[in-house]
Protein backbone atom coordinates (compact mmCIF):
# COMPACT_ATOMS: atom_id res chain seq x y z
CA UNK A 1 0.00 0.00 0.00
CA UNK A 2 2.06 3.13 -1.12
CA UNK A 3 1.48 5.92 1.54
CA UNK A 4 -0.33 9.45 1.24
CA UNK A 5 0.70 11.90 -0.77
CA UNK A 6 1.84 15.12 1.75
CA UNK A 7 -0.28 17.74 2.15
CA UNK A 8 0.86 21.14 0.49
CA UNK A 9 1.73 23.75 2.43
CA UNK A 10 -0.06 27.13 2.24
CA UNK A 11 2.45 28.61 0.04
CA UNK A 12 2.70 25.58 -2.20
CA UNK A 13 -1.01 26.08 -2.87
CA UNK A 14 -1.11 29.69 -3.26
CA UNK A 15 2.06 28.96 -6.22
CA UNK A 16 0.15 26.16 -8.04
CA UNK A 17 -3.02 28.79 -7.95
CA UNK A 18 -0.73 31.49 -9.44
CA UNK A 19 0.87 29.32 -11.97
CA UNK A 20 -2.26 27.48 -12.84
CA UNK A 21 -3.72 31.09 -13.30
CA UNK A 22 -0.77 32.41 -15.05
CA UNK A 23 -0.94 29.44 -17.34
CA UNK A 24 -5.03 29.58 -18.09
CA UNK A 25 -4.05 33.49 -19.31
CA UNK A 26 -1.20 32.27 -21.46
CA UNK A 27 -2.48 29.52 -23.13
CA UNK A 28 -6.16 31.31 -23.62
CA UNK A 29 -3.85 33.84 -25.92
CA UNK A 30 -1.36 32.39 -27.43
CA UNK A 31 -3.03 28.20 -27.60
CA UNK A 32 -1.04 25.82 -26.56
CA UNK A 33 1.76 25.67 -29.02
CA UNK A 34 2.65 29.37 -28.97
CA UNK A 35 2.92 29.49 -25.16
CA UNK A 36 6.09 28.84 -23.42
CA UNK A 37 7.18 28.56 -19.95
CA UNK A 38 9.39 31.41 -19.86
CA UNK A 39 6.11 33.33 -20.71
CA UNK A 40 4.51 31.55 -17.73
CA UNK A 41 6.36 31.79 -15.18
CA UNK A 42 6.65 35.13 -16.15
CA UNK A 43 2.93 35.77 -15.77
CA UNK A 44 2.84 33.85 -12.60
CA UNK A 45 5.89 36.08 -11.21
CA UNK A 46 8.12 33.19 -10.23
CA UNK A 47 11.48 31.98 -11.33
CA UNK A 48 11.20 29.52 -14.00
CA UNK A 49 13.09 26.79 -11.68
CA UNK A 50 10.57 27.39 -9.04
CA UNK A 51 7.94 26.70 -11.28
CA UNK A 52 9.19 23.55 -12.47
CA UNK A 53 9.03 22.32 -8.74
CA UNK A 54 5.67 22.63 -8.93
CA UNK A 55 4.66 21.21 -12.61
CA UNK A 56 7.53 18.87 -14.71
CA UNK A 57 6.58 20.66 -18.00
CA UNK A 58 4.05 22.44 -20.06
CA UNK A 59 2.15 19.74 -20.96
CA UNK A 60 1.46 18.90 -17.11
CA UNK A 61 0.21 22.54 -16.67
CA UNK A 62 -2.08 21.89 -19.37
CA UNK A 63 -3.28 18.44 -18.56
CA UNK A 64 -4.21 20.11 -15.28
CA UNK A 65 -6.54 22.64 -16.47
CA UNK A 66 -7.94 20.77 -19.00
CA UNK A 67 -8.53 17.79 -16.95
CA UNK A 68 -10.22 20.57 -14.13
CA UNK A 69 -11.68 22.62 -17.21
CA UNK A 70 -13.88 19.96 -18.98
CA UNK A 71 -15.86 18.82 -15.55
CA UNK A 72 -16.86 22.56 -15.17
CA UNK A 73 -17.42 22.46 -18.66
CA UNK A 74 -20.29 19.51 -18.55
CA UNK A 75 -22.20 20.60 -15.45
CA UNK A 76 -24.43 23.08 -17.58
CA UNK A 77 -25.54 20.28 -19.63
CA UNK A 78 -25.88 18.07 -16.65
CA UNK A 79 -28.11 19.98 -14.97
CA UNK A 80 -31.14 19.35 -18.27
CA UNK A 81 -33.47 17.82 -15.45
CA UNK A 82 -35.95 14.63 -17.13
CA UNK A 83 -38.38 15.49 -14.89
CA UNK A 84 -38.59 19.44 -15.77
CA UNK A 85 -40.63 21.23 -18.43
CA UNK A 86 -38.62 21.02 -21.67
CA UNK A 87 -38.89 23.87 -22.87
CA UNK A 88 -37.59 26.09 -19.58
CA UNK A 89 -35.32 23.31 -19.60
CA UNK A 90 -33.78 23.65 -22.67
CA UNK A 91 -33.74 27.60 -22.47
CA UNK A 92 -32.24 27.64 -19.20
CA UNK A 93 -29.52 25.68 -20.29
CA UNK A 94 -28.54 27.95 -23.01
CA UNK A 95 -28.79 30.54 -20.64
CA UNK A 96 -26.10 28.81 -18.10
CA UNK A 97 -24.04 28.37 -21.33
CA UNK A 98 -23.96 31.91 -22.03
CA UNK A 99 -23.31 32.66 -18.65
CA UNK A 100 -20.33 30.59 -18.54
CA UNK A 101 -19.04 32.01 -21.70
CA UNK A 102 -19.32 35.52 -19.95
CA UNK A 103 -18.06 34.14 -16.42
CA UNK A 104 -15.07 32.11 -17.85
CA UNK A 105 -14.05 33.40 -21.12
CA UNK A 106 -10.52 32.59 -21.29
CA UNK A 107 -11.32 28.82 -19.89
CA UNK A 108 -13.54 28.88 -22.82
CA UNK A 109 -10.92 29.84 -25.44
CA UNK A 110 -8.61 27.32 -23.81
CA UNK A 111 -11.05 24.83 -24.67
CA UNK A 112 -12.10 25.85 -28.04
CA UNK A 113 -7.78 26.05 -29.04
CA UNK A 114 -7.72 22.40 -27.68
CA UNK A 115 -10.44 21.53 -30.04
CA UNK A 116 -8.72 23.23 -33.43
CA UNK A 117 -6.08 21.29 -32.76
CA UNK A 118 -7.89 18.31 -32.65
CA UNK A 119 -7.91 17.56 -29.01
CA UNK A 120 -4.64 15.58 -28.77
CA UNK A 121 -4.55 16.03 -25.01
CA UNK A 122 -7.97 15.18 -23.94
CA UNK A 123 -9.45 12.69 -26.57
CA UNK A 124 -10.22 10.46 -24.47
CA UNK A 125 -12.36 12.63 -22.39
CA UNK A 126 -14.09 13.54 -25.20
CA UNK A 127 -14.46 9.96 -26.10
CA UNK A 128 -15.83 8.70 -22.75
CA UNK A 129 -17.57 11.28 -20.38
CA UNK A 130 -18.40 14.30 -22.85
CA UNK A 131 -19.53 11.71 -25.51
CA UNK A 132 -21.69 10.07 -22.57
CA UNK A 133 -23.57 12.66 -21.35
CA UNK A 134 -24.46 13.98 -24.89
CA UNK A 135 -25.51 10.97 -25.82
CA UNK A 136 -27.75 10.86 -22.67
CA UNK A 137 -29.44 14.45 -22.90
CA UNK A 138 -29.93 14.16 -26.63
CA UNK A 139 -31.47 10.64 -25.93
CA UNK A 140 -33.64 13.18 -23.10
CA UNK A 141 -34.81 15.82 -26.09
CA UNK A 142 -35.70 12.97 -28.32
CA UNK A 143 -37.77 11.52 -26.30
CA UNK A 144 -39.59 15.05 -25.04
CA UNK A 145 -40.05 16.09 -28.85
CA UNK A 146 -41.50 12.32 -29.59
CA UNK A 147 -43.80 12.92 -26.40
CA UNK A 148 -44.70 16.31 -28.60
CA UNK A 149 -43.32 18.58 -25.79
CA UNK A 150 -40.78 20.20 -28.54
CA UNK A 151 -40.05 20.65 -32.12
CA UNK A 152 -38.73 17.62 -33.64
CA UNK A 153 -35.06 18.70 -33.95
CA UNK A 154 -31.85 16.55 -34.48
CA UNK A 155 -30.72 16.76 -30.77
CA UNK A 156 -27.55 16.24 -31.30
CA UNK A 157 -27.26 19.30 -33.75
CA UNK A 158 -28.85 21.26 -30.70
CA UNK A 159 -26.78 21.16 -28.50
CA UNK A 160 -23.78 21.62 -30.95
CA UNK A 161 -26.17 25.03 -32.03
CA UNK A 162 -26.44 25.52 -28.51
CA UNK A 163 -22.58 25.37 -27.72
CA UNK A 164 -22.11 27.66 -30.84
CA UNK A 165 -24.28 30.60 -29.92
CA UNK A 166 -23.08 30.58 -26.89
CA UNK A 167 -19.19 30.34 -26.83
CA UNK A 168 -19.21 32.68 -29.76
CA UNK A 169 -19.38 35.02 -27.18
CA UNK A 170 -16.05 34.34 -25.12
CA UNK A 171 -14.05 32.79 -28.08
CA UNK A 172 -14.44 35.65 -30.71
CA UNK A 173 -15.02 38.35 -28.03
CA UNK A 174 -12.73 40.86 -29.83
CA UNK A 175 -14.95 40.16 -33.28
CA UNK A 176 -18.11 40.57 -31.18
CA UNK A 177 -17.05 43.99 -29.42
CA UNK A 178 -16.02 45.64 -33.07
CA UNK A 179 -18.59 44.81 -35.01
CA UNK A 180 -21.02 45.82 -32.53
CA UNK A 181 -18.99 49.11 -32.22
CA UNK A 182 -19.73 49.62 -28.71
CA UNK A 183 -16.26 49.17 -26.56
CA UNK A 184 -16.33 48.85 -23.01
CA UNK A 185 -20.45 48.10 -23.84
CA UNK A 186 -21.30 44.42 -21.91
CA UNK A 187 -23.41 42.35 -25.06
CA UNK A 188 -24.72 39.44 -22.93
CA UNK A 189 -28.02 40.98 -21.72
CA UNK A 190 -28.95 41.64 -25.30
CA UNK A 191 -27.39 38.12 -26.14
CA UNK A 192 -29.50 36.55 -23.55
CA UNK A 193 -33.09 38.07 -24.44
CA UNK A 194 -31.80 37.46 -28.64
CA UNK A 195 -30.95 33.83 -27.52
CA UNK A 196 -33.93 32.92 -25.21
CA UNK A 197 -36.28 34.36 -28.15
CA UNK A 198 -34.55 32.68 -30.83
CA UNK A 199 -34.48 29.03 -29.17
CA UNK A 200 -37.68 29.40 -27.52
CA UNK A 201 -39.68 29.71 -31.00
CA UNK A 202 -37.53 27.08 -32.76
CA UNK A 203 -38.45 24.37 -29.88
CA UNK A 204 -42.21 25.57 -29.39
CA UNK A 205 -44.25 22.09 -30.06
CA UNK A 206 -46.58 24.00 -31.96
CA UNK A 207 -44.37 25.03 -34.34
CA UNK A 208 -43.88 21.56 -35.59
CA UNK A 209 -48.04 21.04 -35.83
CA UNK A 210 -48.33 24.53 -37.98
Amino acid sequence: MSAPAPRRTRIQKRNRALILDAALEVFSRQGFRGATLDQIAEAAGLSKPNMLYYFPSKEAIHAELLEGLLDTWLDPLRGLDPAGEPLPELCGYVRRKLQMARDFPRESRLFANEILQGAPRIDGLLRTDLKALVDEKAALIARWAGEGRLAPLDPHHLIFSIWATTQHYADFAAQVELVLGEEGRDPFPAAAAFLDALYARALAPDRAQG
